[in-house]
């Protein structure tokens, strides 16, 4: 059964047909009780729409008018966005939050930034060592061993999309500043992560030596 669509001018005609009768009460559409009723009536055509989007907007993938409640449960939005966030971007932020397991792995961190938009590979480093490494190959002291590094592209479009993104957000944006922030914050403490953009295949993850994240 789908939901009902009702136009202002059913809610006036229904609340003229529940007023009293009588001289006081006049049914002239041109009288002053009609038009306060006229001018009333968008109002619940407005609650009717919501409350039809309601199972809709109360998913944070979805959610529009409910967004700020998911936001100001997880701590967002946060500097990271920017002065102006997207919408896809505020419900991609609020989705990753929520549904964070936690992990340690190369699969997570890349699952992670795909949830907020990003897709991305990571590299991971180790020390130089006699007899495993090549000739000519960069000389790197025993910290590499706690580096690892993302790699995006120099531009994660985000494009406008129809029932999507709000009036007035541009057609296109682009900003890497959330998949840094969020990757950094859930980053293994004892680790250094760096960030590259616009290297290698991103449908690789490169692994240059044994995993050091676990």
């Amino acid at each position: 059964m789908a939901a009902p669509n009702y136009q202002a001018s059913d809610f006036a005609a229904a609340i003229h047909a529940l007023m009293p009768r009588g001289l006081v009460w006049p049914r002239d559409p041109t009288a002053v009780q009609a038009q306060v009723i006229n001018g009333l009536a968008p109002t619940w055509v407005r609650h009717t729409q919501a409350n039809n989007q309601l199972l809709v907007d109360a998913f944070p993938a979805t959610s529009v008018e409910l967004l700020p409640e998911w936001e100001s449960t997880l701590g967002l939005p946060d500097p990271c966005a920017g002065s102006s966030p997207t919408l896809q971007g505020r419900q991609q932020q609020v989705v990753a939050r929520l549904t964070n397991s936690g992990g340690q792995s190369v699969p997570y961190f890349i699952e992670y930034a795909r949830t907020l938009g990003y897709t991305v590979s990571v590299a991971e480093y180790t020390p130089f060592r006699m007899g495993q490494q090549a000739m000519g190959d960069q000389l790197g002291g025993p910290d590499w061993a706690y580096t690892w590094s993302i790699n995006a592209p120099l531009a994660s479009l985000t494009s406008f999309r129809m029932g999507q993104s709000a009036m007035g957000e541009p057609l296109e944006s682009w900003n890497n500043a959330v998949l840094e922030c969020e990757l950094s914050e859930i980053k293994p403490a004892h680790t250094v992560l760096l960030f590259t953009y616009g290297l290698g295949d991103l449908d690789t993850t490169f692994v240059l030596d044994e995993s050091t994240l676990g």
